[in-house]
């Protein structure tokens, strides 16, 4: 069995049966990041194919100083979100579906045209003509491994950094919010839990969009209108518990809420 093929099965069991991923064997492990990106590819391919669902966003992981000190990962990541636990405004989840489910307090943008493949970098300015709208957002993510400080980062991204789900608040068009200036705070069973402003994320949201820009053209792919990006934590994440209500406000922005029954 290729070692593509040996992780792909590995990392899709976790969300289809719902069992811990163990540490991967070093000869098995992804060489480098573009052999990461490579299985998480055939990964995605693999869950579609297996009717887990279909991929209608994307999340970047280790856009803030928060996470990247929490996770101890400098460079953002890249995951794929599927449609199967996306909800909007508010979304009741079922605790028992994950393996170990946590939330973050986000920033994404939904877009109106494509990023496609280009010979010149985007930049903030560039990439803002393609987004139509902006959200606030809480992430989902669900720890499938027994132990994910003790894992590569390389596999982590083979499994979609963690990627898991969201929770998108109302759409706001973007000519009427400074992503810089505004903050956010997130709260579980009405308890502070974190805060955090949109220039946490790489200075600018924005920078962060036109560094997975980028990042896909670099790749040949292009980031699709009428998808969204998840665009990064501004607050450190929180692992939840059966019964747990989480609750985001970001200025301008409005609100999120997500449901662990």
């Amino acid at each position: 069995m290729s070692k593509s093929k040996y992780l792909v099965e590995l990392l899709a069991k976790s969300r289809l049966i719902g069992n811990k991923i163990d540490i991967i064997p070093v000869d098995l492990r992804p060489a480098n990041e573009e052999e990461a990106y490579l299985i998480q590819d055939d990964l995605h391919r693999h869950l579609f194919d297996k009717k887990y669902g279909e991929i209608i966003g994307h999340k970047i992981g280790c856009t803030t100083k928060v996470m990247q000190e929490y996770l101890g990962i400098s460079n953002p990541c890249v995951g794929g979100v599927y449609d199967v636990n996306v909800n909007y405004y508010e979304g009741n989840y079922k605790f028992n579906k994950f393996i170990s489910p946590g939330v973050e307090c986000e920033i994404a943008v939904f877009l109106g045209k494509d990023l496609p493949p280009q010979n010149h970098l985007y930049n903030k300015n560039s990439v803002q003509e393609a987004v139509s709208d902006v959200m606030a957002s809480i992430e989902i993510v669900d720890d499938r491994w027994f132990d994910y400080k003790s894992i590569d980062t390389l596999s982590l991204i083979s499994d979609d950094f963690f990627a898991s789900g969201c929770v998108l608040g109302k759409k706001i068009k973007l000519d009427k919010i400074k992503l810089p200036e505004i903050s956010g705070r997130m709260l579980i069973n009405d308890e502070l839990v974190g805060t955090g402003y949109g220039k946490d994320i790489m200075g600018d949201p924005l920078e962060a969009l036109a560094w997975l820009a980028n990042f896909m053209s670099k790749r040949g792919k292009t980031l699709k209108a009428n998808q969204f990006v998840s665009l990064g934590s501004i607050v450190e994440t929180k692992w939840v518990n059966l019964g747990d209500s989480v609750h985001i406000e970001i200025d301008g922005l409005g609100s999120a809420i997500a449901n662990f029954i």
